[in-house]
């Protein structure tokens, strides 16, 4: 077999992911958080972009009082007479500040308010300015009452900052102890605790890393356990449960022995634990009741960081004529904007070729940047409408009404790929009449009907077992068979597994389990 080399030409079709094109897909699956973000960082990187806010607050858009400030200047510079600030002129021509305000005269101005005697006149209380600087109005001073700034004070800078449960701790310690030794065994206790506030490291080996005696990182672990939140620095569960407890001064004999059997309790396994506590039905039922009163993870009132309220995507209201109108949330939407304007000054001037090819460079992307944020807000309107379209049960009449649908019934309706349409409902979340829902919410499984009709969703399967169980009587608890047998005479052919797969989701216990508490309960004396 010889060997040569030969020069061909060769056509082929592949698919090139250019820059834009990768931009363009990290912003339909981006959130509005990570959106913003994104942003900024454009902003900050390329100075032919701009915010439409930003804009607004441009010199061409001066606030009203400076602009009749400057008029009422001009006007005496050409009468030869001065603006009379202290005297009823501004009163009598209130008409016009109004208009150039844009606004009512009484936001700004209390015209009725009697002079002050004790005022200086330069005070600004002769024209009856509002001076609170908690008014909020725009005269409001800021937070140490100095030059106002035509805002209203910032409350939040009055908030204290909320102490971390490390924080909190190490405050009681320093009080506690005044050994410094003791303090730093109690430091580094603290340290070792998670955000439930237990302590899960091995107290053999953190004594050997700090060099102490265990005989005396056992009592300060003991002394951190004396402190608030109670129940703070246990090592388990019932250690946890235990030093509660003993501070409410109910860890007798019977509470130990209920506190030790922990794992039958959750097994609801009242007949064991009433032979092991020594106790009848009614003080059991009250051991229970106390036990579930106590905290099982006392760290978490201080624990982590606050949570960011979610903001949603895609706005659903109920419209007069029975239909829903579907807008999209313009507060969590960025507003961006070209400078054409500092664009073409820049490139009359004279410049080097690199400057202009920056120039250049820096316009196409934010050409490019401003199109995609417009086909993403076009997207995922397109893709909104179409789930609220096909999931108008839900939104009239509830859970139980929720249709099975999946993400190629929703592409091959507005003519998109699946994973277009997967990435515009990942992070994304629609306001509701009936509450805030992630989009992938109404991306449910189909479960296929007895009787060969219309397929039910699984969510609303899953909501129907919930009523079933909370509906059961004491004495007629439901088991899994049971539930199946209802189902499939509400024509949903399910099988048994499937019904506790969705029990167990819904962190509902057994049959077994439900028995023996409702029959507990029941024979409580009301």
């Amino acid at each position: 077999m010889a060997l040569s080399t030969r020069l061909m030409m060769r056509q082929g079709q592949a698919l090139v992911m250019t820059p834009q094109l990768l931009q363009a897909i990290k912003l339909l699956q981006f959130s509005h958080l990570e959106l913003s973000a994104f942003v900024q960082d454009e902003l900050d990187r390329n100075p032919l972009l701009e915010r439409a806010d930003d804009r607004d607050n441009g010199p061409e858009a001066a606030p009203a009082i400076d602009r009749f400030a400057e008029s009422e200047q001009a006007r005496g510079a050409e009468t030869g007479e001065q603006p009379d600030w202290a005297g009823s002129d501004l009163a009598v021509d209130s008409a016009q500040l109004s208009a150039d305000l844009g606004t009512d005269v009484s936001n700004a101005f209390d015209a009725d308010a009697p002079p002050t005697p004790a005022a200086p006149a330069a005070s600004g209380e002769e024209t009856g300015l509002t001076t609170d600087a908690w008014s909020g109005g725009a005269n409001g001073g800021g937070a140490g009452g100095g030059a106002s700034d035509g805002e209203a004070p910032n409350l939040e800078a009055y908030v204290a900052a909320k102490p971390t449960l490390a924080e909190h701790l190490t405050e009681q310690l320093n009080i506690a102890c005044a050994d410094p030794t003791d303090r730093l065994i109690g430091r580094a206790l603290i340290d070792s605790l998670d955000e439930a506030g237990y302590f899960r490291d091995d107290l053999a080996e953190t004594a050997e890393r700090l060099g102490a005696p265990l005989a005396r990182v056992e009592r300060m672990l003991a002394q951190v356990q004396t402190f608030d939140p109670s129940g703070v620095g246990a090592r388990d569960l019932a250690e946890c449960l235990a030093i509660q407890l003993r501070e409410r001064d109910r860890y007798d004999p019977a509470m130990q022995a209920l506190i030790a059997n922990l794992p039958l309790l959750a097994k609801r396994e009242f007949a064991t634990l009433r032979r092991l506590c020594g106790v009848d039905d009614e003080d059991i039922l009250d051991m229970v009741a106390e036990i579930r009163r106590l905290d099982p993870k006392p760290g978490r009132a201080f624990g982590g960081e606050t949570l960011q309220p979610v903001a949603p995507d895609v706005i659903v209201r109920a419209a007069a004529d029975g239909s829903w109108r579907v807008e999209l949330n313009t507060e969590v939407l960025p507003r961006v904007l070209v400078n054409q304007t500092y664009a073409a000054t820049v490139n009359a001037a004279r410049v080097n070729e690199a400057d202009k090819s920056f120039l250049t460079n820096c316009l196409q992307n934010a050409n490019w940047l401003t199109k995609s944020l417009e086909q993403r807000a076009r997207t995922i309107l397109k893709v909104a409408s179409e789930i609220v379209r096909q999931q108008d049960g839900f939104l009239a009449h509830g859970v139980e009404h929720l249709r099975p649908l999946n993400l190629r019934t929703i592409a091959d309706a507005i003519g998109m790929h699946e994973s277009t349409v997967s990435r515009v409902t990942s992070n994304k979340y629609m306001a509701t009449p009936r509450g805030l829902f992630e989009m992938k919410y109404f991306f449910t499984a189909s479960i296929a009907a007895q009787a060969g009709g219309e397929a039910h969703s699984a969510e609303a399967v899953r909501f129907r077992i919930k009523q079933m169980i909370d509906q059961e009587p004491a004495d007629a608890v439901l088991s899994d068979d049971a539930i199946v047998t209802r189902l499939k005479d509400a024509n949903i052919d399910i099988a048994r597994r499937t019904v506790a797969k969705y029990r167990e989701s819904l962190r509902i216990p057994s049959s077994v389990e439900r028995r023996r508490e409702k029959t507990a309960l029941a024979a409580q004396p009301a």
